[in-house]
């Protein structure tokens, strides 16, 4: 077993809000640069360009789960990540069809655009990925869960888009694997402020736009390999597997 430094919590020029410089060749030379062995792409409700990426990691020796930062219907965001790419295409696929038939205005949210590893254009997604599916966070979670991802509440530390500022506190009994925080939280601070959070385990993310912000959080994970299984293990501290959050 071994240290793993990652970053599961990446956005590419697929996701409105992304800088378009968030392209594979940049993304993952910067990872490199940065010393991240694990990414996640993890764009809005879609991986339209999950698989663009994992080729061009592999040329990096870096490991690129599939991923997905999930709007539900009460405005909670949560990641899901898979390591089976025929998994991850069917959850993907039954979130598109759960995403509201609103069409983007990239004018005022940006430009969706897909690519391939060599970075062509490959088409422009037409659907807004920015708005909320119809699913609750539970019914999220259950169809993760059915495709053997892996799920985490992004940001819970932050007011807008986290399921603490939308319902004002998390469930104890909650079936997540762990709890994402931003690059810029104090996890004393915050579990001073939430002691009931104190059993559930914190990954620190980047939620990078943009090339600069990439592993501006991150966690280190000791595991065999980089799969679900291993991060879900880490997580709960099985078998020597752990999970560092600085």
């Amino acid at each position: 077993m071994k240290w793993y430094k990652a970053d599961l919590h990446i956005h590419s020029v697929l996701s409105p809000c992304g800088d378009l410089e968030m392209s594979p060749d940049n993304v993952i030379q910067t990872a490199f640069r940065k010393g991240l062995d694990i990414i996640a792409i993890t764009d809005h409700n879609s991986m339209g360009n999950s698989l663009a990426f994992r080729k061009v990691a592999n040329r990096y020796g870096i490991f690129c789960f599939m991923g997905m930062e999930i709007q539900t219907s009460e405005e909670i965001h949560i990641v899901s990540l898979f390591d089976d790419v025929d998994k991850a295409l069917a959850f993907e696929k039954e979130v598109y069809e759960v995403l509201p038939s609103v069409k983007n205005d990239p004018d005022y949210f940006g430009d969706q655009v897909v690519i391939d590893a060599e970075e062509n254009i490959i088409r422009f997604e037409e659907k807004a990925l920015i708005n909320s599916i119809n699913w609750t966070i539970d019914e999220t979670v259950l169809k993760i869960r059915e495709y053997d991802g892996l799920c985490f509440p992004a940001h819970v530390d932050a007011v807008t888009f986290s399921i603490i500022g939308q319902l004002g506190f998390i469930p104890p009994d909650s079936d997540y694997d762990a709890l994402g925080i931003t690059a810029k939280c104090n996890i004393q601070k915050f579990l001073e402020d939430n002691s009931y959070l104190k059993n559930f385990a914190f990954i620190r993310n980047s939620d990078a736009h943009y090339l600069n912000d990439i592993a501006s959080g991150f966690s280190e994970f000791y595991i065999e390999k980089p799969t679900i299984r291993e991060l879900k293990m880490a997580c709960k501290k099985i078998g020597n597997r752990a999970l560092k959050t600085y």
